[in-house]
């Protein structure tokens, strides 16, 4: 990568200035900014996608999504004549279509909005491809925000009067943020009655933060100087006073390879898995051992002779 090494997790939205003009699609609006560079651009995009392939992590949360989702959808628009959606981070927007397409399904005659704030403008453009091709969704008018969480966060206040949304969603990308309790606060001031945000991130004692938090000192030192868990969320939620549900989204994936040093899958697990272009270039013999040592004995479970990766998520619904 040029700019930095940001392919830990996932959505494009990392921690650095990334700002482009963003184009109109399905008739929303157009928000323009400064073209900058990106964190998720070239051969990140595709590190990215392997490992969610590899991971089957999007499937994982997707079956959560449809499993509370409906019931929530239903509460959140009651009465309701418009609903309004806003992704912080939603890379590709795999999981955005789902969700929209499940909220359209449960409310058919209700209008909705979708804004999406993303950092990276590839990652966007595949999202904006998706849509095209998504029949459904050809109503819905998309506003895109090709900028990172903190500068929407400013260009919103400085605007005055701030959009507000019956439902956000923030996945895999508060591991990127400057300042946790600001986002979050920010974000949950955006809810409008009955509102609610949904907010999916490691959970704590799992496989990445046993992996980040142990090996701190080598790993936070590019786009994640603060690796955070399901725990540093409910802390912060805790502090506001903000009521909360968690719901754990379990899932396991095979590392097996990344113990074979002639394995390309493995080498490409490892360098995803510790924000390295090259894993074994990047660290010391020792540190490389122990990093092993750790997924393999700490991180992981065994059966049948493979090694099994806990990559369990929290999904934390917090309410107005």
């Amino acid at each position: 990568m040029q700019l930095i090494q940001a392919k830990f997790i996932f959505p494009g939205l990392c921690n650095k200035r990334s700002l482009e003009a963003s184009q109109p699609v399905g008739g929303g609006s157009v928000m323009a900014a400064e073209a900058k560079q990106t964190c998720y651009e070239g051969s990140s995009v595709q590190s990215f996608q392997f490992y969610l392939k590899h991971s089957g992590e999007h499937k994982a949360i997707l079956q959560c999504v449809h499993s509370i989702l409906p019931g929530e959808f239903k509460r959140i628009g009651d009465g309701k004549s418009s609903l309004d959606v806003l992704g912080v981070g939603s890379g590709e927007g795999q999981l955005d279509v789902q969700m929209l397409s499940l909220l359209q399904s449960t409310f058919p005659a209700v209008p909705i909005t979708a804004d999406i704030v993303e950092g990276s403008s590839e990652l966007t453009d595949n999202f904006k491809a998706l849509v095209a091709k998504t029949t459904n969704l050809q109503k819905i008018p998309f506003a895109w925000h090709i900028m990172i969480s903190e500068d929407y966060e400013k260009q919103m206040k400085a605007e005055g009067d701030m959009k507000r949304f019956d439902f956000i969603h923030m996945i895999q990308m508060l591991y990127y943020v400057d300042d946790l309790t600001e986002t979050i606060k920010f974000y949950h001031s955006l809810l409008k009655n009955n509102g609610r945000l949904m907010i999916v991130i490691e959970t704590a004692n799992g496989g990445w933060d046993t992996l980040w938090k142990t090996y701190k000192k080598e790993l936070c030192v590019d786009a994640i100087t603060e690796y955070r868990s399901s725990a540093e969320v409910i802390a912060c939620l805790k502090s506001q006073g903000l009521k909360y549900e968690e719901h754990i989204i379990h899932n396991t994936f095979d590392i097996t390879e990344c113990f074979n040093p002639s394995s390309t899958t493995g080498t490409r697990l490892l360098n995803f898995m510790t924000a390295r272009d090259h894993f074994y270039q990047s660290f010391t013999p020792e540190i490389r051992a122990g990093m092993l040592d750790l997924l393999r004995n700490k991180c992981s479970t065994e059966k049948d002779g493979r090694v099994f990766f806990n990559s369990n998520l929290s999904c934390i619904l917090v309410y107005v």
